[in-house]
């Protein structure tokens, strides 16, 4: 407290002016942890991921990823049973061509544009995008992941699912589609990925709408069948999943000997 004359106090309360400042309820403090995320990002994420943050194979539930990899299997393993001998074209497979030659025919360059999100270097960029936007994060096992899941589906459709199903179309082997396998491998790996309810939403819904331009693209240009996209895309999400679960798995199994 000051004097009347305005000297200041010979009790030093003004030169500690703080002391007695009450607290601002309105604006609390934030955490001063390193790496602590902001407030909003809590906010957008999935409450169960929150408690469990950080611990590979938290950021997707198992329930439904195993259901969806069980479906995708189904889907990628029956649809041969409907190939004539020699793998040809379905009955399905020449009335989805009827529907989408006639039109695109005329414009070829068309069907070029939508096949560009199935596009070897456009799915690379996605990878690398999201790979880099982990390691931004100094998420390294969710970076590893990112790149690593997708390339191995890749392969395993490349080395296994092709020779097995065996179905020629021009000078190779057509189901399922590997670059449908790769795209989806890619998005899918992602979205298993990310946090953000939000983020996977809108990812999925764009990648959606990409993947039915390009398969109408790789119809048109007579790349492969509708079966071969589709049996590329079922895959696709159940090669991603599970070996997106054997890398948790094997991300587990150092922390379990420590502890």
């Amino acid at each position: 407290m000051s004097t009347a004359s305005g000297a200041p106090d010979p009790s030093g309360a003004d030169r500690f002016p703080d002391r007695n400042r009450r607290p601002d309820t309105r604006h609390p403090e934030t955490s001063e942890t390193p790496g602590a995320p902001p407030p909003e990002y809590a906010a957008s994420v999935d409450p169960a991921v929150r408690r469990t943050a950080g611990i590979p194979g938290h950021t997707a539930n198992p329930r439904v990823t195993a259901a969806t990899a069980a479906v995708g299997a189904t889907v990628a393993a029956t649809l041969p049973l409907s190939f004539p001998p020699g793998g040809g074209p379905t009955t399905f497979d020449l009335a989805v061509d009827e529907r989408v030659d006639p039109r695109l025919d005329p414009r070829p360059w068309i069907a070029e544009v939508l096949t560009l999100a199935t596009n070897t270097g456009v799915v690379l960029a996605i990878l690398c995008a999201g790979a880099a936007w982990f390691a931004w994060q100094r998420r390294w096992w969710e970076t590893a992941t990112m790149v690593l899941v997708p390339e191995a589906a890749v392969a395993i459709n490349a080395w296994v699912l092709k020779p097995l199903w065996s179905r020629p179309l021009h000078d190779y082997l057509a189901y399922p589609s590997g670059h449908t396998v790769h795209l989806v491998a890619v998005v899918t790996t992602l979205v298993l990925l990310l946090r953000s309810i939000r983020a996977r939403v809108v990812i999925i819904a764009l990648t959606t709408a990409a993947w039915c331009g390009a398969a109408v693209g790789m119809l048109a240009l007579d790349y492969h069948l509708a079966t071969d996209v589709l049996g590329g895309a079922a895959a696709g999400i159940a090669l991603a999943i599970g070996l997106y679960w054997v890398a948790v798995h094997l991300a587990r199994v150092p922390r379990a000997r420590s502890g």
